[in-house]
């Protein structure tokens, strides 16, 4: 009798009442042999299927990513699919859930780096799921700063792709921004869109699109001229203007493309962001807490002293972060303070909001009520000594502890990283390395050897 926990692919397909094996699948088929069944698959394929082998992706994926003999490659799934005619195949699914050869990643939850630096990138590759860049990072923090692109190596955003593709390897994603949402010409945005797919492959990439607010193809070179100020408030848009991003999302994903629908800063945007059916939707985290934190304190600090100035001090930090428009730095004080009353109405910063993750709450409410199974959130945009911790915390709260393998985290990588660090690894590094120096260098009374005498008998 075969026990179910040692029944594989390679039970069904041998011996003499094995499977028939498709011919020219078998080297491809060694690699998902040793896959374990259920007692359900079993019972099923051995009343049903007549053939095994694999599907035409599967080939593909293996062959495209160099994947080493008898492995399945990192960032699939392995399915099975049984036609009506009894061929069984086995197919690779996207999923970064996934390490080599089918197995899950220790955790469901994903971790995530902003980064379009190589150098930055290489000491966390083995570690992350995914990978998110925008012109910003590609550009001012990489390309163009001599301190980071050292010897100015690269040139251009392709050579980086290439680089990083090359470090991350097949089992992450990643998520590039479109230099042009408002490009009007969608023959042009898929232009782009191909040469990054050239590059990482259709199962890497994830076309970011942004939230656009009421910027639109006509208004947005208001943003790159002179001080930059829009003169249409966020809020005073068309329904053309505001629904562009999700639009093109939805174009893209018909097209075929996982979309990184970005720019989430708001609870209320997650449930209209899910209807674009996006792969990844986010949650901003670093300037919602602040720009809370900054609405209160101004707005207490004119209940307790009745002082104008604190109220001027708002309406110049709206103006500044764009609350208000090109032209409403003299708004008249009163509208101020209806409009920042409404804001921290809408922060509620007493109860969840206080750690300013109300944002990421929401939006795993949200999630968990969807019928898009493969969509993540990414929470990014983090800073300081309270942003990760109080992440951390959220995630074991009892609403969401289901919910890990729904969530990306995304972060600089020097920023993630340092919380694997704590002052009593430095003190434990210390005591560890001098006992080894002593040690090492041939010590009689080294602190290791006096310890290992004191506990010895007399």
């Amino acid at each position: 009798m075969t026990h179910i926990a040692s029944t594989t692919i390679g039970t069904l397909a041998g011996g003499q009442k094995g499977l028939r094996t498709v011919t020219g699948d078998e080297k491809y088929l060694d690699r998902v042999r040793g896959h374990a069944l259920g007692l359900e698959d079993l019972i099923t394929l051995r009343g049903l299927a007549t053939s095994v082998g694999v599907t035409g992706r599967f080939k593909e994926i293996v062959d495209y990513f160099g994947t080493p003999e008898g492995e399945t490659p990192a960032g699939f799934r392995v399915e099975k699919v049984l036609a009506d005619d009894g061929a069984l195949s086995f197919d690779l699914v996207r999923d970064i859930g996934y390490d080599k050869n089918g197995q899950k990643r220790p955790t469901g939850l994903v971790f995530s780096v902003d980064s379009a630096n190589p150098y930055e990138i290489e000491p966390a590759a083995g570690l992350i799921g995914n990978l998110t860049c925008n012109p910003g990072i590609v550009y001012d923090l990489f390309l163009n700063n001599p301190e980071a692109n050292v010897g100015n190596k690269f040139g251009t955003l392709e050579e980086v792709l290439e680089e990083i593709g090359r470090i991350v390897g097949p089992g992450t994603d990643v998520s590039v921004e479109l230099n042009n949402p408002f490009e009007e010409d969608f023959g042009k945005i898929l232009e782009q869109i191909h040469v990054y797919e050239e590059i990482l492959s259709k199962h890497r990439l994830v076309v970011k699109v942004p939230h656009t607010g009421p910027v639109n193809p006509q208004n947005v070179r208001q943003l790159l001229e002179g001080d930059g100020r829009l003169d249409v408030r966020y809020d005073q848009g068309t329904t053309a203007d505001y629904l562009r991003g999700h639009n093109l999302a939805l174009k893209l994903h018909e097209h075929g493309y996982r979309v990184n629908f970005t720019l989430m800063f708001a609870p209320h945007q997650a449930a209209l962001a899910l209807q674009a059916r996006p792969y990844f939707i986010n949650a901003f985290l670093r300037n919602r807490i602040t720009a809370t934190r900054t609405f209160r304190g101004l707005f207490a600090a004119y209940e307790s002293s009745e002082d104008i100035g604190f109220i001027k001090q708002l309406r110049d930090f709206m103006v500044a972060n764009d609350y208000l428009a090109a032209g409403e730095s003299n708004m008249d004080l009163l509208e101020v303070v209806e409009r920042a009353k409404v804001i921290m109405h809408n922060r509620r910063h007493d109860t969840e909001g206080a750690d300013g993750l109300d944002s990421a709450r929401h939006a795993l409410r949200w999630l968990r009520t969807t019928n898009l199974s493969d969509t993540r959130l990414i929470l990014c945009s983090m800073q300081g000594p309270l942003n990760y911790p109080d992440i951390m915390r959220m995630l074991t709260e009892e609403e969401f502890i289901g919910m890990h393998d729904r969530v990306v985290i995304t972060t600089e990588p020097n920023y993630l990283a340092r919380w694997t660090s704590h002052p009593q690894v430095v003190s434990y590094q210390r005591r560890f390395m001098r006992a080894a120096r002593a040690v090492n260098e041939g010590e009689a009374n080294s602190p290791l050897e006096e310890k290992l005498q004191e506990g010895a008998p007399s």
